[in-house]
C-alpha cells in the first residue's frame, strides 16, 4: 500500500522545514533542530509514578527514569533504550511511547540516557546501556520487580543497543532475559539490502543519513564486525531471549528487522514479527502524527511481550 495520509502529510511538513543534512551543520545545531516536537510525538499519558535517578556508568554518571503503572510489587521490567542514530535523541522524545507501554503492558520501565557519538562512539553507548541492565539486576529488591521477568527494548538505534545488550547478557550470563522488544532496529550495516535501496530517499530517514550515523558510531573495521555494535554479525543466536520485532514498510531499515528476525528464528529463538504497511521509520514515536497507528503498535508490543511471560 502507499504511505498513509498522516505520514505523507508529516513528510511534507518536514520537507517544508528544510532541515539541513547532519553533516552540513554542527553537532549542537543538529541536536537542537531534532529536539522532540510535541506536535509530532504526542502528549504523554499519566502513569502512577516517574522517579528520576542518577546511576554510575562505566565512565560517567547516567540519568535514568523509572516508570510505574501502579504500586503493585513484583511486576516485570523493561530497560528501554531510545533511538536517534546513536548521535541525537533523548529520553524526553520517547516519553509518550514509554508511558503508553507502561500502562498497556502493566510493566515497570527504566529508561536510560546514554552518552552519544561521535564524542562517545562505540563501545561507550553500548557499555552505558549494559551498565543500566546491570543496575536493574543488582537493584531488583529495591525496585520491587519480578527478577525472572526482565527484558530489554528500544526503537531504531535503541533497538540496535537493546539487541546487543541481549547478546552480552547471554554471553556473560548476567540474567536470563524474558524478552526483547526491537522496533525498526538497525541491526547491521548492509546498504545493499532491498529496503535500503527501495526506501533510500523520500520517507524521512534516508539510507545516506543512516550510513552517516553508522560512521559516527563505529570508527573501525573491528567495530563494524563486533556483534555488540551490529548484532546481525553475531555468529551464534542460540539462547537469546524471545523477541518481538516490528518494522515499517517505507523504512530503509525494514530489512534490518526482517533479516534479524530470521537470524533469531534460525538460532531457535521464538520471534513475533510484524511489518506495518504504509508506515515510515519512527512511527512508534509519532503519536501526534498518527495516534491510531501508534496506539495499535503499542498495544501489539504490549501483548507480545506479555505473551512471552505467560501474562496474556
Amino acid at each position: 500500500m502507499a504511505v498513509t495520509k498522516e505520514f505523507a502529510e508529516y513528510l511534507a511538513t518536514r520537507e517544508k522545514m528544510q532541515i539541513p543534512a547532519p553533516w552540513d551543520m554542527t553537532r549542537e545545531e543538529h541536536r537542537i533542530l531534532t529536539l522532540p516536537n510535541p506536535e509530532f510525538i504526542g502528549v504523554p499519558e499519566e502513569v502512577f509514578s516517574v522517579e528520576h535517578k542518577i546511576i554510575a556508568g562505566p565512565n560517567s554518571y547516567l540519568p535514568i527514569r523509572i516508570y510505574r503503572p501502579s504500586s503493585e510489587p513484583n511486576l516485570p521490567v523493561m530497560l528501554y533504550i531510545h533511538g536517534g542514530g546513536w548521535v541525537i535523541g533523548n529520553m524526553d522524545g520517547f516519553e509518550p511511547t514509554v508511558r503508553s507501554l507502561v500502562n498497556k503492558a502493566n510493566i515497570v520501565i527504566v529508561q536510560v540516557q546514554y552518552q552519544k557519538a561521535p564524542e562517545h562512539p562505540f563501545p561507550t553507548p553500548f557499555n552505558d546501556c549494559y551498565a543500566a541492565l546491570e543496575w536493574i539486576v543488582n537493584n531488583q529488591e529495591s525496585l520491587k520487580i519480578d527478577a525472572s521477568k526482565i527484558g530489554v527494548g528500544g526503537d531504531s538505534a535503541g533497538g540496535n543497543l537493546a539487541a546487543a545488550v541481549a547478546i552480552k547478557a547471554r554471553d556473560t550470563k548476567l540474567v536470563d532475559l524474558a524478552f526483547q522488544m526491537l522496533v525498526y532496529p538497525c541491526t547491521g550495516y548492509d546498504g545493499t539490502l532491498p529496503s535500503a535501496i527501495n526506501n533510500a530517499e523520500g520517507y524521512g530517514l534516508t539510507s545516506k543519513v543512516m550510513r552517516w550515523f553508522e560512521s559516527q558510531y563505529a570508527g573501525t573495521k573491528e567495530d563494524f564486525n563486533n556483534p555488540y555494535a551490529f548484532p546481525a554479525v553475531c555468529k551464534d543466536f542460540s539462547g537469546l531471549a524471545p523477541a518481538v520485532v516490528v518494522t515499517a514498510e517505507y523504512d530503509p531499515l525494514a530489512d534490518d528487522g526482517r533479516v534479524y528476525a530470521g537470524l533469531l528464528e534460525g538460532g531457535g529463538v521464538k520471534v513475533i514479527f510484524k511489518e506495518y504497511e504504509g508506515a515510515i521509520h519512527g512511527f512508534n514515536a509519532l503519536a501526534g502524527v498518527a495516534p491510531k497507528v501508534a496506539k495499535d503498535v503499542q498495544e501489539f508490543l504490549a501483548h507480545s511481550i506479555n505473551s512471552f511471560m505467560g501474562r496474556s
